[in-house]
């Protein structure tokens, strides 16, 4: 073998070692890549986006908040189901709302801290109710209102899934003269099972809801805003009775006389500037009382 041969085989020995570290390399690199990915893709979205709180809110709203939630289930408006939110007193780009938990259990160790995409702040492993985006959507689109429920009251459904409006009947539910709205999830989202739990649901109710202080969800619920805790219980409690009521005239048959529309507004103006705070005063000591 001459000098020639001798010295090419150890230089493609050591070619092909080369070679193949340098695949070797390259495979673990790749598959770090994609582990890499992998482990990105199962983390919770809250644990990769978690917004800045804007500070403990007062206590005396988190009092009013539970205080709201155990009113609405004292008066009826809701039951195992629903969730009840305010605009944070320290950032309007925040509000609160309870863990997922019957209203009536709230306390204020339940009250959670959201942004308004519907992002927890700090969860703690507490479950959030898969609607919450009902709340968020309409606190971006409407920065008048201050207080949101959604419920599940029996005595609305049918106004929501017939051909006859929600009309004012008495006074003191004035404020849903100019019409109340009614949300089809349908026209939106096609067959769903009637959950707003996404933002563009929650998109659509908010622009369907408009300047409306309530609107009705075919075959699932309600939405009351406020403008204020105690403003949007008040309209919650008076909107049932006065679907009640309406249901009686139209069962007793007959014309019916409604508010005419500017009897609507002036009573609407007066209970604006009260907020139904006789009653909410009321409602609040019998709820915690309770």
């Amino acid at each position: 073998m001459s000098a020639m041969k001798r010295v090419e085989l150890p230089m493609r020995g050591l070619m092909r070692g080369m070679i193949q570290w340098n695949l070797r390399r390259d495979f673990m690199a790749g598959w770090s890549l994609v582990l890499m990915g992998l482990l990105l893709s199962t983390m919770p979205a809250a644990a990769q986006q978690t917004p800045a709180s804007a500070g403990p809110p007062s206590p005396q709203l988190i009092e009013d908040l539970v205080a709201a939630n155990r009113i609405l289930a004292d008066q009826g408006i809701v039951d195992g189901y629903g969730h009840v939110s305010v605009r944070h007193d320290r950032d309007p780009n925040r509000y609160l709302m309870s863990r997922s938990r019957a209203p009536e259990l709230v306390t204020a160790g339940d009250i959670m801290e959201y942004d308004l995409d519907s992002n927890p702040v700090d969860a703690q492993g507490r479950a959030s109710y898969r609607e919450r985006f009902i709340h968020g959507e309409i606190y971006k689109a409407r920065p008048d209102v201050q207080a949101i429920v959604h419920h599940h009251s029996p005595v609305l459904i049918p106004f929501g899934a017939g051909t006859v409006p929600l009309q004012p009947i008495y006074h003191m539910a004035s404020f849903i003269g100019g019409g109340i709205p009614v949300f089809e999830i349908r026209r939106t989202a096609g067959m769903t099972d009637l959950l707003v739990k996404t933002p563009q649901l929650g998109v659509a109710l908010a622009q369907t809801l408009g300047d409306r202080p309530a609107i009705l969800m075919r075959g699932h619920g309600t939405v009351v805003a406020g403008l204020s805790l105690s403003h949007m219980v008040g309209r919650s409690v008076y909107l049932a009775m006065n679907a009640r009521l309406q249901a009686q005239a139209m069962a007793i048959g007959g014309p019916i006389s409604y508010l005419d529309p500017e009897e609507a507004r002036l009573s609407a103006e007066s209970r604006d500037r009260d907020k139904f705070q006789r009653a909410w005063e009321l409602w609040k000591r019998k709820a915690l009382a309770n």
